[in-house]
């Protein structure tokens, strides 16, 4: 019976203690993505599903690095969107409605990567204000119209917690201050970069393969 108590103990502690309790994540079946070895990415513009109108352009300025980092060449984001917009595409929506095989004769990239922003900006409840930020991708086959690969990242700006002083007054200021500098500049950018290096770098769990310019491509 003691047993019992202390092992249902662990599983309802408060949720940042109950990591242990969770159930591991499934490993990521990466077939078709070994099978394709893609050389080459072409980032769409980001669907942006907040309501913020700026987070599209502030995701999108930085997810070229980590891919780089990760060993792909990444076509330039201002050369891919002047193509668009060249060809009559603005709308992130209708952009990533192209057809795949049209994008590889576009563009000549092996894989284009759908990012969809779904949290970008400050949030405000009475002892804090928070910057969120989240976004999915995908990367696709352009020759095969395969999925090669999908994942998710969030980020904040308050994932230290908020272990300042004052008491309730204090975390009351602190959250108006937060709010007013979230309002009068792009507090939410430098988020999304940690968003953005979390969802496409390469080496993290179920996340993206080293491609062919890492010194860690193919490695088990």
């Amino acid at each position: 019976m003691l047993n019992r108590i202390l092992k249902l103990a662990v599983c309802v502690v408060p949720a940042a203690l109950i990591v242990g309790c969770a159930t591991p994540k499934a490993p990521y079946d990466y077939t078709a993505f070994k099978a394709a070895k893609p050389r080459s990415i072409v980032v769409l513009p980001p669907l942006n599903n907040s309501p913020e109108v700026n987070a599209g352009n502030s995701f999108y300025a930085q997810v070229t690095y980590p891919l780089a980092e990760a060993g792909y060449y990444v076509l330039p984001v201002a050369l891919v969107g002047e193509t668009f917009k060249q060809n009559g595409l603005t709308s992130a929506a209708d952009i990533h409605a192209v057809d795949a095989k049209k994008l590889n004769e576009i563009f000549g990239a092996d894989a284009a990567m759908y990012v969809t922003i779904t949290n970008y900006g400050a949030s405000y409840n009475v002892l804090n204000s928070v910057v969120l930020v989240t976004a999915n991708a995908k990367l696709v086959d352009l020759k095969t119209g395969k999925l090669l690969w999908s994942g998710t990242a969030s980020a904040s700006n308050n994932e230290g917690g908020n272990s300042g002083g004052g008491g309730l007054i204090g975390a009351l200021v602190a959250a108006a201050v937060k709010q007013i500098i979230a309002s009068t500049t792009d507090a939410s950018h430098p988020v999304a970069g940690v968003a953005s290096a979390r969802l496409l770098s390469a080496g993290t769990p179920n996340g993206m393969l080293y491609g062919p310019r890492s010194e860690n491509y193919l490695k088990p």
